[in-house]
């Protein structure tokens, strides 16, 4: 039996949709767009930032004779916050040789509600520089404490003085490579979470077309009616 011209046009439409590249693109490229994106995002952080030191020294509060011993712990949680004020940064400004304002940014104090300890931290881009303003801010601190050590019964010593550190705290450049390509990830997997589904591709079933045999008997039925 030969194919009718209608059944002839489906099969090549069919071949011709089979043989015809696709051009639009998997439903999972966001993934791994915002994965390179990432990448390279963290790789120019890693090569343009500037690279940032840190070091620590150490102050204890000490409670003096006569005084309960439990109190060290409470002031050394007040001299804490008062380590970054105007008044510890003016004093410390001389010997850290920079301004209360650009003081104030290079700086930060941390105290444990289980050690009457103090650390304070000199953050710059030059490791000497950020131990010397550690220990400024320390030795200003104690100073300022000792001069009220008569009423509270506590006072300041120092307890371990800054060190230059020898590699910087910011990040490297494989670390932000591999940090912004695993937040790119993250990214995309969540773009592929939120975003809406793509509708099914719908193919139109070809309707064969009548064969020889029908024509035939659909002749004979119109001549038995005639």
């Amino acid at each position: 039996m030969t194919d009718s011209p209608a059944q002839r046009t489906a099969l090549f439409g069919r071949l011709t949709r089979r043989l015809r590249p696709s051009h639009r693109p998997p439903a999972w490229w966001p993934l791994p767009a915002c994965v390179l994106l990432g990448a390279v995002c963290g790789l120019s952080y890693g090569l343009a930032a500037t690279d940032t030191f840190e070091s620590t020294g150490y102050a204890m509060a000490v409670a003096e004779k006569g005084t309960d011993p439990s109190a060290a712990l409470g002031y050394a949680q007040s001299y804490g916050r008062l380590a970054t004020g105007d008044a510890t940064l003016g004093y410390a400004q001389g010997a850290a040789r920079e301004p209360v304002e650009t003081l104030r940014g290079h700086v930060r104090a941390e105290t444990s509600p289980d050690s009457p300890m103090i650390a304070v931290t000199g953050v710059s881009s030059d490791p000497r520089r950020a131990a010397q303003i550690a220990d400024a801010v320390v030795e200003a601190l104690i100073v300022s404490g000792g001069h009220v050590a008569e009423d509270t019964g506590v006072k300041l010593i120092p307890f371990g003085h800054a060190v230059a550190p020898s590699a910087p705290v910011s990040p490297s450049v494989p670390l932000g490579t591999a940090v912004g390509a695993s937040a790119g990830g993250l990214l995309g997997g969540l773009v592929l979470l939120v975003r809406p589904g793509r509708p099914a591709r719908r193919h139109a079933a070809p309707v064969p077309g009548p064969s020889q045999g029908g024509a035939a008997f659909a002749t004979e039925g119109r001549e038995l009616v005639r």
